[in-house]
């Protein structure tokens, strides 16, 4: 962040009040964290290593925990990463921005795929199948193009790319400022957004994977309108505009959805459905369960904004430090789960147990290695 010293009195004062934004950062990458390690613990796929818990009521507690995040998480990066590529573009203008674009998520991309990867399922191959080298390994390995968790990442960078593009073509204007939504059009958009992900879900079901990229693109309607929504907030100041009577309503809205969710487990079992039916398909159960997903993902975003502008709008050297290594720790906490997990793979309790000891360990060291690779020279250019 600009020391005061390198910007206006009024820049400084805009920088200020956007604070907490970069708190809200720190707690999603908290929870980008937290979801792939519960991820590890919970189901038999999904992850590098997964040791699923045997305890229904764990794995059912995970799952809610899981789908609720995946409701608004990865959703509120690309609202707020859009927030921002407005005014950069403007600063650096197109070719400059496009290269810095390019940089700054080109090579992490490129990094993870090539480097992290291979080494990281190489780590599980080795632990829980056979003691090889490393480069007897890489000489039957044939995934080198896998994405992992930096999906988001090039979904980002083809975002931002398309911008500049429709920029660069078409000159738009915003003459005349719109106002902010209020708690009714936040609801109807979340509704409409519902079924429309429930539509794209009929061809693309949640879990189908858009390889090499790795897209799950039946949550692509959420991703690709939250971003659109960041350049509009941006544009008309709304974040600024949202009210606290807002924040109040949307967070009722919230607590109702959360308590919603146990009907999913009593329309499971009561009717002998199949949880694909909930992912996807022509079934009134995937319909329920979109609107009910992009309800309480926005009710929450929102929420969490106005909260977060209200209480959170704090300075301190810790919060700039960790804030500052948010994007170093969400490409590399992969591999600190999988060696934390690996290291306790061998102790013998139940891995919901095992979740409860080292969840906060993996936090703590995913945030302390993030902040060891900006150490690196040359690396606060790129991440």
């Amino acid at each position: 962040m600009p020391t005061a010293t390198a910007v206006s009195n009024e820049d400084s004062r805009s920088l200020n009040k956007l604070l907490y934004i970069d708190n809200i950062k720190v707690l999603l990458t908290i929870l980008v964290v937290l979801h792939h390690t519960l991820i590890a613990y919970s189901s038999s796929g999904g992850w590098y290593y997964n040791e699923p818990s045997s305890f229904l009521g764990a794995r059912a507690v995970m799952t809610m925990f899981v789908s609720i995040n995946q409701s608004f998480f990865m959703g509120y990066f690309f609202l707020l990463a859009a927030y921002f590529t407005g005014s950069s573009y403007s600063r650096k203008g197109a070719s400059k921005f496009i290269k810095d674009r390019l940089t700054r998520l080109g090579i992490p991309i490129v990094f993870y795929s090539f480097i992290l990867t291979p080494f990281m399922c190489y780590l599980v191959y080795y632990f829980t199948k056979n003691h090889i080298t490393y480069f007897e390994y890489l000489s039957g390995y044939d995934s080198w193009i896998d994405l992992g968790v930096t999906w988001f990442v090039a979904a980002l960078l083809l975002f931002t790319l398309l911008y500049a593009a429709v920029k660069k073509i078409f000159k738009i204007n915003f003459d005349k400022p719109v106002a902010a939504p209020n708690t009714r059009a936040i609801l109807l958009f979340a509704l409409a957004l519902g079924i429309i992900s429930f539509l794209v879900r009929i061809i693309f079901p949640v879990g189908w994977v858009l390889e090499p990229v790795g897209f799950q693109l039946g949550h692509f309607s959420q991703y690709i309108a939250l971003f659109i929504i960041g350049l509009l907030a941006s544009k008309n100041n709304w974040f600024d505009q949202l009210s606290e009577k807002t924040g109040r309503q949307l967070k009722r809205s919230a607590m109702l959805c959360l308590l919603f969710f146990p009907l999913f487990f009593v329309i499971s079992f009561k009717l002998n459905t199949p949880s694909s039916w909930f992912s996807g398909g022509l079934h009134w159960q995937a319909l329920l369960y979109a609107v009910w997903e992009q309800w309480i993902g926005i009710s929450i975003i929102t929420a969490l904004l106005i909260k977060g502008k209200r209480n959170w709008n704090i300075y301190s050297k810790l919060l700039t430090k960790v804030s500052r290594c948010s994007f170093a720790v969400y490409i590399f906490h992969p591999f600190v789960i999988v060696v934390l997990t690996l290291a306790v793979r061998s102790w013998s309790i139940d891995p919901a147990i095992k979740l409860l000891a080292i969840a906060p360990l993996i936090v703590l060291s995913s945030f302390v290695l993030g902040s060891l690779i900006l150490l690196i020279p040359g690396i606060k250019k790129i991440i």
